[in-house]
């Protein structure tokens, strides 16, 4: 017996519907509620590590640099990042289909990219190091990521793959099995718990144990690809992708190469700038 195989008899992703307006339903989405709490918990975060002294962004410009982040980085990044990473084709045959975000797809690590972009451009323009504004971001990001992953499983989408294990869930949208409508693991919540909750618990470890500049976002990252790689072992491969090589998905591929460009970025930061030893 599946315990929460019904748990999901249909998506819910409307906290309050207004209604069918142009060939598409309108109201309030828990998707955009994820989006603007992360982006209120970035702003939270990062006023919170400015009075402790941990980032040289303060006053003003912490609002001014979380609607950069939000808008540029995470929406527009992440947005361009679905659209050439996932659907190529469809983007250059369509352009315009990149607008129509209400169809739902987002990359994460589309976002993370835009973001990256958005602090080297923001810090040069403020004078702040980039490890110092990327540590003071990157330790707000886990719990927006969570909240993203409910989201997901609140819209009945991203779901996992086939198995038979008692908390398993049936998705009305997942493909079928054999004709089928079988459980399947909830990979989002999967996720939720892995890039959220286990990510920000290691980021406040990092955050309370060490003052070296780079660690948090450093960190955040390895552990985003590690976490990211070993979570989409229970997630459906992505629909017209399928396997790389036969054995990783396209979440995998992505997660893998973001870790080798940390182990380089880490040696360059904690290797190479290391202080010389006193003679």
């Amino acid at each position: 017996m599946h315990l929460f195989a019904y748990f999901i008899e249909q998506p819910r992703p409307f906290l309050w519907r207004f209604g069918h307006f142009w060939g598409n339903d309108w109201g309030i989405r828990f998707y955009s509620l994820a989006y603007l709490t992360g982006f209120y918990i970035l702003f939270v975060g990062m006023r919170w590590q400015a009075k402790r002294g941990w980032s040289l962004l303060k006053g003003d410009a912490i609002a001014d640099y979380a609607v950069w982040v939000g808008i540029i980085g995470v929406v527009l990044g992440g947005r361009l990042g679905y659209c050439l990473l996932y659907e190529p084709y469809r983007t250059f045959t369509d352009p315009l289909s990149f607008f129509t975000v209400w169809q739902g797809g987002m990359a994460s690590h589309g976002g993370i990219l835009g973001v990256i972009l958005v602090m080297i451009f923001y810090g040069r323009a403020k004078k702040i190091p980039f490890y110092n504004l990327a540590d003071a971001t990157a330790f707000c990001v886990p719990i927006c990521l969570g909240l993203g992953r409910c989201a997901n499983f609140l819209n009945g989408e991203l779901w996992g793959r086939p198995t038979d294990v008692w908390w398993g869930v049936i998705f009305p949208g997942a493909p079928t099995v054999n004709g089928l409508n079988v459980p399947r693991y909830p990979s989002q919540l999967i996720e939720a718990l892995l890039e959220g909750l286990v990510l920000q618990l290691l980021l406040v470890a990092v955050r309370f144990s060490t003052r070296r500049e780079g660690a948090v976002a450093l960190t955040f990252m390895a552990g985003y690809a590690v976490l990211r790689i070993v979570g989409e072992q229970f997630r459906q491969p992505d629909e017209g992708i399928d396997y790389w090589f036969g054995v990783i998905t396209q979440g995998q591929l992505l997660s893998g190469i973001m870790l080798l460009a940390t182990a380089l970025l880490a040696w360059q930061q904690f290797i190479l700038r290391r202080p010389p030893k006193a003679a």
